[in-house]
Parts: C-alpha cells; structure tokens; sequence
C-alpha cells in the first residue's frame, strides 16, 4: 500500500477508533476483517501488491463490487454484507477528515444503501426452559458450581457474553442491594440488581475458588485457571442446554447460545410491565428502537395465545394461555416475599429493590 492508504488505515484503527472512540476490541476486530477482505479483493481483482493500493482505489464501483462478491461468490447473507459496509463507510467517513479531495468520493460510498434483512423475531426461552437449564447443572462440581452461577448471571443480567467474559471480582457489589457493574459497547457502565439466589451461587463459587487456593482478579474461570472466554462460555451453555434437552424436549428446538438469555430476559421483562425505558437501561442499549423490537415479540405471543381461545358462546371449555396464568412475576413474588423489581421500577429506574429469580 501506498503511504496515504497505508497512514490512514494505521490512524483509524490507532487513533481514530481505539483512542477517540474507544470502540471494543471485537468491532475493532470486525472492522478489520473486512478490510482485510475489501484489499484482498482489489488485490486480486487488479493483480496488485497491497503497497500498491491508493486511496482512490476505495471508490463507489470497487465498494459495489466487493459487496456483489461477498453475496455471490461468498455466500454471505444480507446481514453480513451491510455489517462490511459499514464497516467501509466508517473507515472513509474518517479519511476524509485528513484528505478533504476524497469528500465526493466518500459522499458517493455513503449513499450505498444496505440491503433489507428479514426480520425475524429474536429466539428466546420460557420459564420453564430457563428452570430446566439451571436444573440440569450438576453443582456438586467445581465446574458445576461456577457454570450455574454463570447461567444464573446470564439470565439475572441479560448481559452480553462478552460483558460476563470481562467481570473482575470487583466488579460485584454483593452487599444489601446487590448489584453487578457490566461494561458494555463504548466502554459505557451500568449497574444491574442482583437476586438474592444469584448472589448466593456467586458467593458459594467464589468460596469454592478460596478453597482451592486460586487467585485471580476474572470472576468466571476456565478449568487452568485462566479467564473464561466468549467462547468457552457459549460452549458451557450449549453443553447445559443439550443436557437439559433430555428432560424438556422443546430445548432441541433451539440453538442456545449465550445472546439468547439476553433476549429472554428482555421479553421476561417486557412481559412483567416493566417500563421500556428501565428495560433499555438493564440491557444497555444505545437507542430504544432496538429495544421496542421485544414489545413487538411480545404482542405476537399474546395473538398467538388469543387464537388458541375459543369465540364467545360456542360452548368450548376456555383454556387459558400461558401467558395469561401466573408467570414468572407471581414466582418471583412468592419465592422471596417481596413484589419484582421490575415490576416496581415501571417509570422508576432509581428503584434498586431486588426479588428471586426462578428457584433453583
């Protein structure tokens, strides 16, 4: 590459992105993978040496042609091809800054409109899944003690994996009014009530860890005592959920993964009355758009659970849905005494109060 090309790479990843953003490690990651595609393609495309790359090679045509690759001869799904270009546009939305000649050139790429996606309601569990998960969890275990715990946290939380891989112990906050500082996209923070049972699998964990003389500022760690990846973390919660399959056989129907706790608790939380704006700040959204989409699946539920109900005065005894019978508030409410806290904190995010989670 040439020395402009090669200079305003170097300052996006390094200044522009890391220091003035202070974007995680996995965008950055993200980012570069398709850049790293983008060149590779021009390279090939052209014959061309990296080094011979210039800035005026990043145009519309070439974008539309990457782009064009990616879906044809990569196989890639719509989603995947509008991530790569926004990855572009943010890298020319920066070097223009420095090269104010490329503004044409940058306007043209960011006129490239992503392709529509199929929406399709997030996936998530039920009550009873989320019970059987935790259930199937062998705690007479190390391993059993720490991944219950982590579960636990998953579903408590509705936190990113990546956010639960980064939990220092000191990121815990287990007195009266427990709660668990997550830090999320942007290196923003947010503090998230803890139930009392959650708190209580963290401690027993954590009793364990003294136990055995292991010291380490990670909360979640792997069995050589190194901290527990996104990764590894996905795979316990895949080998739990195919554990628990056995049991409940609805789990067969669905690819568990760590995000999928995320939107569970979303919609447990939608599905309890609680404000959509408490709900946006448990998650740690950015922009409430993204978390109205769990209002959305929560109406459909309810429509679907309506169709199941007989009409007026045919005589047919009247099964009452699921979602109508007492859930997961009323559980909660008996297990430990006190009324949800997010059914309290509907339009009063200071409430810190807490309540148990699904016995365990």
């Amino acid at each position: 590459m040439k020395q402009t090309l090669s200079r305003q790479i170097t300052r996006f990843f390094t200044s522009y992105l890391r220091a003035e953003r202070g974007v995680s490690e996995n965008t950055i990651a993200a980012y570069s993978d398709s850049l790293r595609l983008f060149i590779k393609h021009l390279c090939e495309k052209h014959k061309k040496q990296p080094e011979q790359l210039d800035m005026e090679q990043f145009n519309s045509e070439e974008v539309l042609d990457f782009l064009n690759h990616l879906e044809c001869e990569r196989n890639n799904i719509e989603s995947t091809r509008n991530q790569r270009l926004a990855a572009i546009k943010s890298f020319l939305h920066f070097a223009v800054r420095e090269d104010p000649e490329s503004m044409l050139q940058n306007e043209r790429i960011q006129a490239i409109r992503p392709k529509k996606t199929d929406h399709k309601p997030p996936p998530s569990l039920t009550v009873e899944q989320v019970r059987a998960i935790l259930e199937s969890i062998d705690t007479a275990t190390p391993l059993g003690l720490r991944d219950k715990a982590l579960i636990q946290l998953l579903y408590n939380t509705g936190a990113r994996v990546q956010e639960i891989a980064d939990l220092s112990i000191c990121d815990l906050h287990l007195d009266k009014a427990a709660t668990i500082t997550l830090t999320g996209k942007g290196r923003k923070t947010r503090a998230v009530p803890l139930w009392s049972e959650t708190v209580e699998l963290i401690e027993g964990y954590l009793k364990h860890r003294e136990h055995a003389g292991i010291q380490s500022e990670h909360l979640f760690l792997n069995n050589k005592n190194k901290p527990l990846t996104r990764f590894g973390i996905g795979r316990r919660v895949e080998l739990h959920a195919n554990n628990a399959a056995k049991k409940c056989p609805s789990l067969k129907e669905i690819k568990l993964t760590p995000h999928v706790f995320r939107h569970t608790t979303a919609l447990h939380l939608i599905e309890t009355g609680s404000d959509i704006t408490v709900v946006k700040e448990w998650l740690g959204h950015a922009d409430i758009k993204t978390t109205s989409q769990y209002i959305d699946v929560s109406v459909k539920r309810k429509q679907d659970a309506l169709e199941k109900l007989p009409p007026p005065g045919s005589g047919e005894r009247v099964i009452v849905p699921e979602w109508k019978t007492p859930g997961i508030l009323e559980f909660l409410s008996r297990q430990s005494g006190r009324r949800n806290y997010v059914a309290n904190s509907a339009g009063k995010s200071g409430n810190h109060s807490k309540s148990a989670p699904l016995a365990t």
